[in-house]
C-alpha cells in the first residue's frame, strides 16, 4: 500500500460561531461558503451549507467534525465528510481570526474524508480511504488528500 495524490481542495469560511464552553471543551462553528477542489481524476467547487463543528479540549487539540457538498465540473453530487485532529498553535489559531497563514507541516492538522456518491462515473470514490492534511490561508482553509492505494 502508498499513498497517492487525490486532490487538493480549499474551503472559504464565514468568521467562526463560538458556541462556548460545554461539558467536552470549547466548541465553534464555521460555516462553509465556497471552495474548489482539484486532483487528477476530478474537480469542481464547494457548495455552500457545509460547516466544520470544531471543540477543542483542555489540551489544545481541535476535534474537527465537517460536512460539505463537492460538485464536479461535470455536475455530480459528492457528500463529503470527516474527522480529524488539529493542535492549536497561537499561528493557527491567529490564522483562524484572520490573522496570518500557516503551512503544510506547521502543526499537527490531518483529517480523514470518506466521500459518498450516487453518481456512477465517481462510484469509485466510495471505496477510497484517504488522508488529508491541512494549512489556513487567508479567509479558507486547504488541504492535500491521497488515497491509500495498492501498489
Amino acid at each position: 500500500m502508498k499513498l497517492e495524490p487525490l486532490m487538493t481542495y480549499y474551503a472559504t469560511l464565514l468568521p467562526s460561531v463560538p458556541v462556548g464552553a460545554g461539558p467536552y471543551g470549547q466548541r465553534a462553528i464555521f460555516e462553509v461558503t465556497g471552495g474548489a477542489f482539484e486532483g487528477p481524476r476530478l474537480r469542481g467547487t464547494l457548495r455552500t451549507g457545509g460547516g466544520d463543528w470544531i471543540l477543542v479540549d483542555a489540551q489544545g487539540v481541535g476535534h474537527l467534525d465537517v460536512r460539505a457538498t463537492f460538485e464536479t465540473h461535470d455536475g455530480a453530487l459528492i457528500y463529503v465528510q470527516y474527522f480529524g485532529s488539529v493542535v492549536l498553535t497561537d499561528a493557527l489559531s491567529d490564522a483562524l481570526q484572520g490573522n496570518g497563514e500557516t503551512e503544510y507541516g506547521d502543526t499537527y492538522f490531518f483529517t480523514q474524508p470518506r466521500f459518498e456518491t450516487g453518481d456512477v462515473r465517481y462510484a469509485w470514490l466510495n471505496q477510497v480511504m484517504a488522508v488529508g492534511q491541512g494549512r489556513v490561508r487567508s479567509g479558507r482553509v486547504e488541504y492535500q488528500v491521497s488515497a491509500c492505494v495498492n501498489d
